[in-house]
């Protein structure tokens, strides 16, 4: 039989987990990791395009289709 699984709305699974990390953590330490900057992505086309121009055709085609081209 398969239990009834029910989700958390958005508000109270904001709650919780703020409570479990401020819990954990303490408030100071707890604010501090919400805040730590986020790396920056390139954009798609620009890391594509720089996969490419560092991309071994041959090699590639190897590794993919077993054979090269």
């Amino acid at each position: 039989m398969t239990p009834n699984i029910q989700s958390l709305s958005e508000d109270e699974l904001i709650e919780r987990g703020l409570k479990a990390l401020t819990d954990a953590l303490g408030p100071v330490e707890a604010l501090r990791f919400l805040t730590i900057p986020h790396a920056k992505r390139l954009e798609s086309v620009k890391r594509h395009q720089l996969w490419q121009k560092a991309l071994e055709q041959k090699v590639f085609f190897d590794q993919v289709f077993g054979t090269s081209s």
